[in-house]
Formats: C-alpha cells, structure tokens, sequence
C-alpha cells in the first residue's frame, strides 16, 4: 500500500532537526515510499567505497518481495555534526577538515538510515567511513527468496540482438522490450550492430533498462581496444599487444581507466575485457594481438593494470578466456581448439594471468571453449571443452584457484560448441559444470523454457541456481548496476556521453600508448628515421593499409604516394617505374593467421621482389602480427605496429620520421621458419637512451 507522509509531519521533522543544529535537505518530489524498507546504498556489506573524500550517498528503497532500488526523490539527508562534515540534497559529503565523527543519516519520513563518517588527522588516516551493516542490509539473500524460477533464470541469461529480421538493432523494438520482461533477462550483450552514436547507444541502454522488471541489467560488450572494438566511435585504443610492447603498467591502467570511462559514460556497466590469454604460438588465429604477450607474469601486470583502470571508472571487467586460449592453432568460432600440456606448465603459464586477476578482485571470468585433456579426459571421440567441464569450472577454478565470482560462459553460438551440442543441451551442460551466466544462447526463448523445465523436473537444482545468482546480484551491488526508481533524463545522459567519448585528454591517452607500442626490431645501415628532403618522394605499397599508412606520413612530408596493390600483391610496370623513381620505399604487410604469413603468401613475396630490386633500404611494416618478418627475414627495417587504428598508424609515422624516440620492446618471440628464433621477447631498438621508460 502506498503511504504518504502528511506536511505537518514533515514540519515537526523539519524543526526537530533545525534545533539539533543539523542540515536538513528535501527533494522538491512528494516524499513516498512503496518499500518495507529504506536503507543506505554504502551500507551494504559488499560494497566498496573507494574514495571516501569524494562520496555521494545513495538511497535505496528495499520492498516486500526482496527487490530493491535506487531512489533519490523525498529523501531528507542529515549531518549530526556539521563541524565534521556537511551533506546536501542530493547525498553529497563536504569534508570541513576538522576531526570528529558524525552520523549521516537519510530519510524517507518514516524509514531511516545512518552511516558514520570519521575524520583523522592526516598523518592518522584522513577520512574514513564506519559501515552500520546488520540484518537490513542482506539484501541478496532476500531477493532470492522472493524469486520465481523463472526469475532465477532470467538473470542467468545474456543473449544478444544484433539484428532482428535482418535489420540491425539500434532502438529498442517491442518484440525485444516483450522477451525482456517476459524472460527477466538479466542482461544483454551488445556489438557493434547496436552501437552507432553515442546519443543512439545511450537511447537503446536506457530502454533495456527500462524494459527490465527488476534488478539492474548486466549491458555489456566486448571493448578490449585494437582488434576488438565495439564502438567505432569511441576512442579505439592500439590493443593489448601494444600496450606489452611498451610495458608501462601505468599507461596499461590509463587505457583500461579511459575504456572505462566512455564505457559508463553510455550506459555499458560491464566490459567483456581484458584478454588474460598468454599468446605463445604464433599461428593463433583468434588471440595474437589480443594478448599482452608471451610472458605470463608480464601479461598478468598488464591485464590487471587494465583492470583496475576500467573498475576505477565505474565498470566491471572479465577477465578471459579461461583456461587460456593463446596457444592453439585453431580458432573457437570455427573449430574445437586442444591445449594438450601438462599441469604444471598450465599452472606457469596458462593459469598464471588467471590467478592473479583472482588475486586482484576480478569481477567475472570467461570461459574458452578448449579442451584440456590433462583436466578431462574422458576418453571420447572429443574432449568436453572447458565451459562445459564440471572439472575445469568447478574443480580447477573454484575449488583449487579459490575463484568466487561469477563465471560467463564465451558465446555458445561458437562452432567448438554448437556444432557438437544443441542449444538447450549446451546450456544445460554449462550451468551444471559451473557457469553463471549463458552468453548468446543460440535460442534464448527455447533455451529458458527449457532451463525452467530442467529446475522443475530437478534435472538442475535449484540450489545450483540459487548460488549462481547469488553471485550475479552479488556482483550488481556491488558495481552499483541497479534498477533507478528516477533515473537521470536521457538528454543529460548523452550531453555527458557526447563529452567523454573521444574527449581530447582520452584521444591523447591513445596516441601516448601508441607510440610507447611501436617496436623498431631492424634498422639496418640506421635507415631510420626518415629525413626526405624537399621534393624528395615516399612511396608506400600494400593490399589493404597502403592508403592509411600514407595518410600518416603526409602529415610529415608532402611527397608521399600509395600504391594500392591487388590480393595478388603484383607491381605493374607502372609501379616498380614508381618505385624506382622513389627515394623511400615502405612495404606494409598484415596478417591474421599462419596462411598469409607464409613465404609464398602474395604479400610476402611482393616484400622480397621490392628487397631484391631497389638499392636503397626497404622499410617493411607488420601492421597487426608482429610475425610478419618470419617470412622475409632478410628486411633491412622491420617496424612493428601491432593494430590498424588511426592512432597506431600516427604512432609509426611519428617514429619513422624521428618525431618519437621508439621505445617498443617485442613482447613476443619471432621464430625462424626453420624452428629457431630471430628475436627473443624484449628486444627492440630506439633511436637514443631514454630514461623514462626502463625496461
């Protein structure tokens, strides 16, 4: 029943508190609440408070059924000592400096809650906050026990809807608005189909949020930066490898903080990042770039840098793929990839990133759809892939690592999965072996009347959901994704989006991390850098980046020419008379699987024709891989750049013509094709000493 507080009521509240001393603050809003219950947001046991100088309160009303809210209308905010600290309308706290305590206490007019502030001395600690946790503030428990099956479920659930019937789904559609509410789905996962403005993607959050019955929902997507980028255009990043290259853990936390700043900024309250793969073959054609680098230790700094970088800004972050998908040769999207070593180089290697992100507080991790045959090995046709293992998930992960959080399943649309498992039977099979969350059901209206049906008929127990949900509204407390009873207008949420995304301080932390990225691995004669005197001409050659690659280095020379060759790599007559008239020739390559890397690949051949016929020193650049110069060993200058954003392009540009000291060190080894190795991880060349960035 609705209940309302009279304004005589509100008077005597009011005057009370003006004879205390306090402060006193209203929303303008007619104060009423639905819920049993008010209580204090910070309170709550799982939450962190992370920066007790700057701290806004936040009100949340707690209902019958154990489902709870945000809310900021008709909430009176009180300071028993304002000679401490002081709060405003909105639950914001100004420290005055002095020492003391006080209690900071919200109001609804009839339900209350008080939390303690204490200011020390500054040699003694500064400002810290006194939780005043008890049975009021359980709420997951509760909201369990007031949960349908099919509640339960729901929150299980992450599918995605990148089209419907064809077209790209970039508003909310009543079909779409209808399987939210009827399935309780909590949470959706969105690409770059959904997200083509900042005002567009704010638009399409709001609505799912909207759309959802109870609880906030889980938006998330796939921003690692580089290769993976959801938001074209967002501030893209020059990608994982890169950032090994430069090995600054600081720039590392910079980039994961900037992610996730723009992230917030629309609405994506979760990223599916950073990759804690360790890349050590170069024929994985799904990781590579993707990937820190080879050394375990490196790629654990760097991805839990990222990490706590993305959390600071107010996003949770997974951490993935466990166990590993860096050494294989086969990619999950297509085929059924095998990790077949022992367990105690997985435990160097492969686990190592894996248990440090656990270490350090990681909000979810992801499954690979690999096997691990010295994990399970049942002696079948193939071995069960991780997100379906009982052994892997719940033995290894849980049990032995000590992990707690919530685990997604990697998208069950993947051929390693669908193409051996029906959709209901691999969902099935991932929430029995462990999993917490189904991403991308092939079917999600199929997949949850049959995940009902298997609770109800106990193929399932319910206890087995009860714990993944815990989890699930666990982690929503705990990063703050919950359901708004006012939410802010949209308009004021796409005026700050348009501000943040692509802001000159976050464009700036990509060109920084570009340029710390850019590996000179050969530089014969010192070819480099580059110094082509008035009149002189640059000619750059390529199949695909040629033209972009060009564009970088107009900004520096005015002679600069493309030649943009076919997927044959041939040089028309007309091409080599270029190239011999030229006085720099550059040659990019790029390659994303072990097959274009080959020395018979068009590219690769078109390489070594341009060595062989020019007399001044090619400069070859590996635009993604950085194992392009396994196939033409004999390059006088190899540079490598390790993505094909604008920002990575700028970066080489800047080093060849001398305008950035390359500071790069190769976080991968570049092998022979004969089995040896040309470089070992951390070489790499700079023009001079530079103090700054010790390796």
């Amino acid at each position: 029943m609705r209940l309302f507080v009279k304004n005589s009521v509100l008077l005597v509240l009011m005057a009370c508190l003006a004879f205390a001393g306090g402060s006193l603050s209203f929303s303008q809003a007619e104060n009423q609440n639905d819920g049993k219950d008010l209580i204090l947001y910070e309170n709550i046991e799982q939450v962190d408070v992370l920066s007790p100088e700057e701290i806004s309160f936040q009100a949340m009303n707690v209902y019958e059924d154990g489902d709870f809210t945000f809310v900021n209308d008709g909430i009176a905010w009180h300071s028993n000592n304002e000679d401490v600290a002081t709060v405003d309308e909105h639950g914001d706290i100004e420290w005055t400096g002095q020492p003391g305590r006080t209690y900071i206490e919200a109001s609804n007019g009839s339900d209350q809650d008080q939390i303690v502030l204490h200011y020390k001395p500054d040699e003694e600690g500064g400002p810290d906050i006194v939780k005043q946790t008890d049975e009021r503030h359980a709420l997951v428990e509760d909201a369990i026990n007031g949960m349908t099956i099919e509640e339960k479920v729901g929150q299980m659930l992450m599918p995605e809807f990148r089209t419907w019937h064809n077209e790209k789904v970039t508003k909310m559609l009543p079909a779409i608005e209808q399987l939210v509410e009827r399935y309780h789905l909590g949470g959706v996962v969105l690409f770059g189909e959904n997200v083509q403005t900042p005002a567009q993607t704010v638009e399409l959050i709001s609505d799912y949020q909207a759309a959802s019955d109870k609880y906030g929902m889980l938006i998330t997507s796939d921003q690692e930066g580089g290769l993976v980028t959801r938001l074209s255009f967002g501030t893209g990043m020059p990608g994982n490898m890169a950032l090994g290259a430069g090995n600054n853990p600081a720039m590392s936390k910079r980039v994961g903080r900037t992610i996730g700043a723009e992230l917030e900024a629309l609405g994506i309250n979760m990223n599916l990042a950073p990759s804690f793969d360790v890349n050590n073959n170069p024929d994985n054609p799904v990781i590579g770039v993707r990937s820190f680098g080879e050394d375990p230790v490196a790629v654990a700094r760097h991805g839990v840098a990222v990490m706590e970088g993305t959390q600071e800004a107010g996003v949770a972050v997974t951490a993935k793929h466990f166990p590993g998908h860096g050494d294989t040769d086969v990619d999950s999207h297509i085929g059924s990839p095998e990790v077949p070593h022992d367990r105690d180089r997985l435990s160097d290697v492969e686990w190592h990133p894996f248990q440090e992100a656990i270490n350090h507080d990681v909000d979810a991790i992801m499954t690979a759809h690999v096997a691990l045959p010295a994990i399970e090995n049942s002696g079948k046709e193939i071995t069960l892939p991780a997100t379906l293992s009982e052994k892997v998930l719940t033995g290894l992960m849980r049990e032995e690592m000590g992990y707690e959080g919530v685990i997604y399943t990697d998208s069950l649309q993947m051929n390693a999965i669908a193409s051996h498992f029906t959709p209901v039977e691999a969902a099935i099979r991932a929430i029995q072996a462990g999993s917490d969350i189904v991403l991308m059901p092939v079917d999600v209206e199929e997949v949850a009347e049959w995940l009902i049906t298997a609770v109800q008929e106990g193929e399932i127990s319910e206890e087995r959901i009860d714990d993944s949900v815990e989890r699930i509204l666990t982690l929503k407390l705990k990063r703050g994704i919950v359901k708004e009873e006012h939410p802010f207008p949209v308009e004021e949420k796409i005026e700050q989006a348009e501000a943040t995304v692509r802001s000159d301080e976050h464009l700036q932390v990509e060109k920084q991390a570009a340029e710390q990225g850019v590996t000179v691995v050969k530089n014969e004669d010192n070819a480099l850098p580059i110094d082509p005197l008035e009149g002189e001409t640059v000619v750059v050659l390529g199949t695909k980046y040629a033209g972009k690659l060009a564009n970088a280095l107009a900004s520096h020379h005015p002679e600069v020419e493309a030649i943009a060759l076919p997927e044959n790599g041939k040089l028309s007559t007309a091409h080599r008379q270029k190239v011999q008239q030229a006085d720099v020739v550059i040659a990019e390559t790029h390659t994303s699987d072990a097959d274009m890397r080959q020395a018979d690949h068009p590219q690769m051949e078109m390489v070594r024709q341009l060595q062989n016929e020019i007399s001044s020193p090619l400069i070859s650049i590996g635009i993604r891989n950085p194992y392009d110069l396994m196939a033409y060993p004999e390059a006088d200058v190899y540079v490598a750049q390790y993505g094909s954003f604008d920002a990575n392009f700028a970066a080489t540009a800047n080093v060849l013509f001398g305008k950035v000291n390359p500071v790069g060190r190769l976080p991968v080894t570049i092998p022979s094709a004969e089995g040896g190795v040309l470089y070992e991880t951390g070489h790499g060349l700079s023009y001079q000493d530079d103090e700054e960035f010790p390796f």
